[in-house]
């Protein structure tokens, strides 16, 4: 059972799964920075001072913090636009890689070098 496991963990896909979780945490944790930090507090200065993140409606006991679901809006909306740009150039490296033609092989060389003797012969 542990071999069966160990051969599971070591297969690419899972290994790739784990890095891309761990740099996407680490990716979340910069744009949340970014927004929170940066972002944010220039919109605040733009519409007047305000700190979204203090924006909230008290409804009885429970707190409606609806300035913390605007900062995660837009923490979504960043990291979806680098998302998208991202697999966007993967994309065109991809089909640029695809659209370019294969070098001939040694077999094909030969016998085009072949194609022309026999064409100078005539």
């Amino acid at each position: 059972m542990f071999k069966e496991f160990k051969e599971f963990i070591s297969r690419g896909n899972v290994l790739d799964l784990a890095v891309a979780v761990i740099i996407g945490a680490a990716f979340t944790a910069i744009v949340t920075s970014l927004v929170d930090d940066l972002i944010m507090p220039v919109i605040g200065a733009i519409v007047g001072g305000i700190d979204f993140s203090g924006l909230a409606i008290k409804v009885g006991d429970a707190t409606i913090a609806y300035g913390n679901f605007i900062q995660a809006i837009i923490n979504f909306l960043l990291i979806a636009l680098v998302l998208f740009l991202f697999v966007r150039a993967v994309n065109r490296v991809i089909k640029q890689k695809e659209a370019a033609p294969a070098e001939p092989s040694a077999e094909e060389k030969l016998l085009t070098e072949i194609r022309d003797l026999l064409r100078e012969r005539r």
